[in-house]
């Protein structure tokens, strides 16, 4: 193992310099190329007067050479989450420039000039420098941490001797990218430290993880949850040869059912880390042999009065101890099993994202008056559902443009500031959110929206203008009032749509409490299992009654009046 601020620094003899850093296809990147194109970037950002440097590079072999050029030169690196133009915008104070892959093709080849540069730098780097990534935070904006290169070489170290003997000599293939904290450890740092290769491209599924192997021989696979639960499904998975030494994965829990599907195929399930961005890795397990956590070499443990996980960790910046926000239990083995979250930040596919932050962020487009985000159970993946109340021009778009149209548009507002698999899958749209008598929002109020109501239905959308009440409205297949009605071509019967339409109009029109009478009723087409109903209330207050009319696939199938008597 090297230190990570040695690595510029070491003598290259002619074993040394033949070490391989990056695999690319059937070519290998030695360190003497390493060194090499290092050489061309310090000359590249020593020629300017920024400090500051955000890391916008996909290209692994590229970042890592960025990395530490920025480095070499005493500049220092920032490594947003993303890089789509809304946060880096938000990140706009934090950097000076940003470096790209398109900026760097442009200093591809190391010249005599950034030779001569490189050889007048001293190549000791601080061990202190820092670097800076950021996670979502809790109080809704990205929130940086700032941690140093020894910080790093520590861990690096202590991966080494939890599994290095375990992944040898091995390639390091990886489906995530490198501007996380797991990735850049795994797929990139701790590598280099090792002296083992790391591969230049991101690994998709079985058949192309099968290229890879047979190129370079024993791989090790570094990965997430989201990934590793859908190849199992994905022809070539049990076929890899040679078999991977190690599967790692990290970002939230790797189902217990693809956990059992490694065992069997690799005689092993894959290694689940468990960390943060803040303390570095914590934990790990396997799930064909435990459940639970068991800390890392050199990690201590325990666990305030409240459930909160403390660590003591060589890979934070104090010896202290920190206090994260993940409640646990402890098992008489001393290992712990997670318990959620003290807060409102989630991994949704190993992305780690704030719920106050995405509710921020969309109650910043002029639709959207105020909303709620949860989490939301049942599924194979991990979601969230948002509760949107909109304000009168967001009103207009859903009776305009309708429910999926008016999803779409929130979706892709957020989609400037957010990865893609975080967004919101389900939306519901109502007058106001559910609000408590204590003026709370419970978390429990805002996921029953997405479960059907007591009366059956799943209320879809809702919107007023003036004194007409809109709605949508789904008919769940396994809806109760399908039974026997009628055997073999079941449709929803018409009592149940007037009843619907009566609980609708009392819940927003206090006077319609008391029905004196429906009349003018009329049902002109069928309603099936799962059908999505519009469903139109128009107030008539001068005449005390309530005209009501649904449509299915923009076809009329039922109408009439509510008449209600005057309240005593």
């Amino acid at each position: 193992m090297i230190a990570l601020h040695d690595l510029l620094s070491i003598p290259l003899d002619a074993a040394a310099s033949r070490v391989a850093v990056c695999r690319d296809r059937t070519a290998l990147l030695d360190r003497a190329a390493f060194r090499a194109r290092v050489a061309a970037l310090v000359a590249l950002v020593q020629s300017q007067a920024a400090q500051r440097y955000a890391l916008c590079i996909d290209d692994p072999f590229d970042f890592a050479c960025a990395l530490f050029a920025l480095f070499a030169c005493g500049k220092e690196p920032v490594i947003p989450a993303n890089a789509t133009p809304g946060y880096l915008a938000d990140l706009a104070d934090a950097y000076d420039v940003v470096l790209t892959d398109a900026t760097l093709q442009l200093h591809a080849q190391a010249d005599a000039q950034a030779e001569a540069a490189a050889s007048a730098l001293d190549k000791n780097i601080d061990p202190q420098a820092p670097l800076t990534l950021y996670t979502s935070g809790s109080s809704g904006r990205p929130k940086p941490i700032r941690k140093t290169l020894a910080q790093f070489n520590a861990e690096v170290h202590t991966l080494e001797k939890q599994w290095g003997a375990l992944v040898g000599d091995a390639t390091m293939l990886a489906s995530v990218p490198h501007h996380h904290i797991y990735g850049l450890l795994f797929r990139v740092m701790w590598p280099l430290a090792a002296g083992r290769a790391f591969d230049r491209e991101i690994s998709i599924e079985p058949l192309h993880l099968q290229t890879q192997i047979a190129q370079c021989g024993a791989a090790v696979i570094v990965s997430t949850p989201a990934q590793l639960s859908r190849w199992p499904a994905l022809p070539g998975f049990a076929a890899l040869t040679p078999a991977p030494r190690a599967f790692f994965s990290s970002g939230g829990p790797l189902a217990l059912e693809a956990a059992q599907q490694y065992a069997a195929a690799y005689g092993a399930a894959p290694l689940e880390i468990y960390g943060s961005t803040e303390t570095g890795g914590i934990a790990w397990r396997r799930q064909d042999q435990t459940d639970a956590w068991q800390a890392t070499t050199g990690i201590e443990v325990r666990c305030d009065e409240d459930g909160a996980l403390n660590v003591r960790s060589p890979h934070l910046d104090h010896s202290g101890w920190h206090r994260t926000d993940d409640k646990i239990t402890f098992d008489a083995q001393g290992r712990f099993r997670l318990q959620g979250r003290l807060d409102r930040v989630l991994k949704l596919d190993g992305k780690r994202v704030s719920l106050p932050e995405l509710e921020a962020r969309l109650a910043l487009h002029p639709y959207v008056m105020q909303a709620a985000i949860a989490p939301l159970e049942g599924g194979a993946r991990e979601r969230v559902g948002a509760v949107v109340a909109l304000t009168e021009a967001g009103n207009d778009a859903l009776r305009d443009e309708g429910r999926v149209v008016l999803a779409q548009n929130l979706r892709r507002h957020l989609a400037d500031y957010f990865d893609a698999v975080v967004l919101p899958r389900h939306w519901r749209f109502r007058l106001a959110l559910p609000f408590d008598a204590r003026g709370k929002l419970p978390v429990s109020a805002v996921a029953a929206a997405f479960e059907p109501r007591a009366e059956g239905f799943e209320l879809l959308a809702e919107a007023r203008a003036g004194d007409t009440l809109h709605y949508e409205l789904r008919v769940p297949p396994t809806l109760i009032h399908f039974a026997g009605h009628f055997p073999g071509l079941p449709i929803l019967p018409g009592v149940v749509q007037v009843d619907w339409a009566v609980r609708l109009a009392a819940e927003q029109l206090p006077c319609a409490h008391s029905v004196a009478s429906v009349d003018r009723l009329k049902f002109m087409a069928p309603v099936s299992p799962g059908s999505v109903l519009k469903l139109t209330l128009a107030h008539d207050s001068a005449r005390q009654r309530v005209q009501f009319a649904y449509r299915v696939n923009e076809r009329d199938c039922a109408s009439g009046v509510i008449v209600y008597r005057e309240s005593a």
